[in-house]
Order: structure tokens, then C-alpha cells, then sequence
């Protein structure tokens, strides 16, 4: 397999070149000794230190009617024509035109493209950005998001009751929920006529160097460690978390493991590179309709997890109040369902199933979308992690994925 292209950030970029010209392997890199993996997981995490947080950009949208909103692949309603159905009806009511831009693949790599602009309090590009909830609180925590005002946002009422008061967020002054979802396998169902069961499954010969897993660290790690036995969402710590590294380790070194990717592992699903992954829930309902009926998605046995992408605004943006336009709209439960009906993610609207039976009954019992109990018994969410966890854990991570 190639090696990946070396990131932009100088100093990253400096630091694996010598690991991989050392030819360090990842224990070695992770050594306390080792200044190169402590300034590597340092710049990775960006932890800020004691950096005056930057002071949000004065808002010019009642004189800008425009709006930029950067999002993941397969994210929002599309049609044939590639037009976005429900942003076309949001610029109709409300003259801001938008400018929607697929900017996510990953939440790191989108973080370090922009990171250094956020710090300074510079307008980044994108007046809303939509990261996962780990990211968001990163974001929050530095001083990276501006306040929201609630009255911009009366649709606000009908956000789920559960997801109104987050530890990194309470009362959700600076974050929104736009879709969750769940990590779990899926396979080419021509290619494996038999199915998976488990992430075990991922593992069997005859899949070796057909197998994707995701970037997405707490997703891919969650999977392994729920198939060892650990409730990721308790009380577990460093063996743990080796013990699951370890056998990453073992699939990527092997062979197994094709590709550790963001949201680009659907190409790699299309044109057949892999024939099975560690994937996201609406994806495949996605490629599905793009591609022919090919892919199945499941939970694991053991388990999938569950999270939530944020909307947030970027402290440099001076459109505030059209984002908070746009966050309203995308509030009212018709619209939310719309939106459900094409990505098949969870949507946080209270309201949006029932308004989703007129649009076809069957979608309302879709457990993608509308999960019951039972299987939501069969998600778990990945714990928070301290900083110091953080830094560790993604720092081993990411030497896996620099080596894949």
C-alpha cells in the first residue's frame, strides 16, 4: 500500500517524516521519552494552554444575505440534478443564499485545516461548521464558537429532551444538534452473500485487504473494544485501550485493514477496494440509492455506538444571525423529516416522525432514523476523555493510520 500524503502543518509534517525515516515503530513513538510523539499528540489535540481566547467577529448580516455552511458527504437531501431541495426552499423564504460546501471528511483533518485561523479569530470560511460532539466541546473549550441567541431560535423548543443539556454544552449556548447516527459494519452483499455478524467478522481471510475501517477514532476503537468485552461508555482506561489498539495493530500490519479513512471510505465501497467496513449508519441507505442495492448495514453483536454532529459557528464568521436563520429552519419538523427521509441519520426534532408518515408511513418506522428502545439498547456512547486521555489515545491512533 502507498504511503499517505504528509500533512500540511509544518511541524507534523517534520515529525513523522523522521519517525517513518527512523522507521520508529508506533510503541516507540508513543515513549514518554519520546519528544516527537508528545509534540505530535500536543499539535493533534491543540490543547491551547493559557492562550487568550480570540473575541468573535461583529455580525454584518443584515446588510450580507449570503450564508457558507460546511458539512459531510452524504449529509443533507439531494436530487437528481444535485440540487439541494430544502436549502433551495430555505433561500426562497428567507433571500439568504447559501453556499454549501461537502468540507468534512474527518473531524481532525477538517480541525487542522482551520485551526490556526480559529486561534486568531479569523472568518474560517464557513459561517456554521458541523462536527461531532468530542470535536464541538474541543472547539467550545478553546474559545473557538460564538454565543447563539435562543431568540433567533424558536424552533429550538423542539429539540429532544436529551440532547438539551450536554456536559460540554449545557442549555446549548453555542451548539446544535443537526444529525446523529450510529458506527456499525457493512458489506457488498454480492462479495459476501453470507453477511456479517460481528466485527470479528471483519477479520475472516477471506476479506484480507478488502477492509475499511474509519478515522474516526472513538468509531473504530469503540467497535474493537465493545468486541472485547468493554462498555465503552463505563469505566475503562490505558489497558484497555491497548488491548484494542493492539489487535488494530494486528489487522493493519497483516493486511487485513485496506484503508483508515473519513467519509471518502464510501469510494472505496463503490468502486469495490472494499468489499466490507466499520461504517456510518445513513451512508449506506445513501450509496444504496447512488449505486444499486449492494450494501448492508448492521450493529455488531457486541454492539455499535452512537453520537451526535453539532452545528456551530466558527468565531470569525460574521453572519451569525443568517446561521441562526438557517439552524431555525432546519428546526421545523417538516423540514427535519425532508432532510431524515434522504440521509436516513437520527434526527433531533421532536416532531419530525410524525411529520415524516405523510411523507411514507414506512419511513416513520425506519430505526436508522426513528431508533426505539430496543435498539438503542444496542448503541453505546464512547466516555468522555480527559485531555491528557485524549492526546494518548489519538496519538496512538493516529501512528496506526499514518502506517496504514
Amino acid at each position: 500500500m502507498s504511503p499517505r500524503p504528509l500533512p500540511q502543518d509544518p511541524m507534523i509534517r517534520n515529525l513523522i517524516a523522521q519517525a517513518r525515516r527512523a522507521q520508529l515503530n508506533r510503541r516507540t513513538l508513543l515513549a514518554g521519552a519520546g519528544a516527537g510523539a508528545t509534540a505530535l499528540a500536543l499539535a493533534a489535540c491543540s490543547a491551547g494552554g493559557g492562550a487568550a481566547k480570540p473575541t468573535p467577529a461583529a455580525d454584518k448580516s443584515a446588510t450580507d444575505k449570503t450564508l457558507n455552511w460546511a458539512n459531510w458527504a452524504a449529509y443533507i437531501d439531494e436530487d437528481d440534478d444535485g440540487n439541494y431541495p430544502t436549502l433551495v426552499a430555505f433561500t426562497e423564504q428567507t433571500g439568504i443564499e447559501v453556499n454549501y460546501e461537502v468540507a468534512v471528511d474527518d473531524n481532525n483533518t477538517y480541525y487542522g485545516k482551520v485551526k490556526d485561523q480559529l486561534a486568531l479569530g479569523q472568518d474560517i470560511g464557513a459561517d456554521l461548521s458541523v462536527l461531532t460532539d468530542w470535536m464541538i466541546a474541543r472547539w467550545i473549550r478553546l474559545g473557538y464558537g460564538q454565543q447563539l441567541d435562543h431568540a433567533n431560535l424558536p424552533n429550538l423548543a423542539n429539540l429532544t429532551p436529551a440532547l438539551k443539556d450536554p456536559d460540554f454544552d449545557p442549555g446549548r449556548k453555542q451548539s446544535v444538534p443537526w444529525q446523529g447516527g450510529f458506527a456499525g459494519i457493512c458489506w457488498n452483499k454480492e462479495a459476501v452473500p453470507g453477511g456479517l455478524a460481528s466485527v470479528s467478522d471483519l477479520w475472516n481471510p477471506e476479506l484480507k485487504g478488502r477492509v475499511g475501517v474509519l478515522s474516526e477514532m472513538r468509531d473504530t476503537m469503540g467497535l474493537i473494544m465493545l468486541e472485547q468485552g468493554i462498555d465503552i461508555s463505563g469505566d475503562w482506561g490505558d489497558a484497555e485501550f491497548s488491548a484494542a489498539i493492539d489487535e488494530l495493530d494486528k489487522q493493519v500490519a497483516d493486511g487485513q485493514v485496506r484503508n483508515i479513512k473519513g467519509n471518502s471510505y464510501l469510494e472505496d465501497l463503490k468502486n469495490e477496494d472494499t468489499l466490507a467496513a466499520i461504517c456510518w449508519s445513513g451512508d449506506i441507505t445513501v450509496i444504496n440509492a447512488e449505486a444499486g442495492d449492494k450494501w448492508e448495514f448492521a450493529l455488531p453483536s457486541a454492539g455499535g455506538t452512537l453520537w451526535n454532529d453539532n452545528f456551530i459557528v466558527p468565531v470569525g464568521s460574521p453572519r451569525k444571525t443568517n446561521a441562526e436563520t438557517l439552524i431555525n429552519y432546519y428546526y421545523e419538523p417538516e423540514v427535519a423529516a425532508e432532510v431524515a427521509a434522504w440521509v436516513n441519520f437520527i434526527t433531533p426534532v421532536v416532531g419530525a416522525k410524525e411529520a415524516a408518515i405523510a411523507i411514507d408511513p414506512e419511513l416513520a418506522e425506519n430505526q436508522l432514523i426513528f431508533p426505539n428502545e430496543e435498539t438503542l439498547s444496542q448503541a453505546h456512547i464512547f466516555r468522555s476523555l480527559s485531555g491528557a486521555e485524549e492526546q494518548k489515545y489519538q496519538a496512538e491512533f493516529q501512528a496506526i493510520l499514518l502506517g496504514s
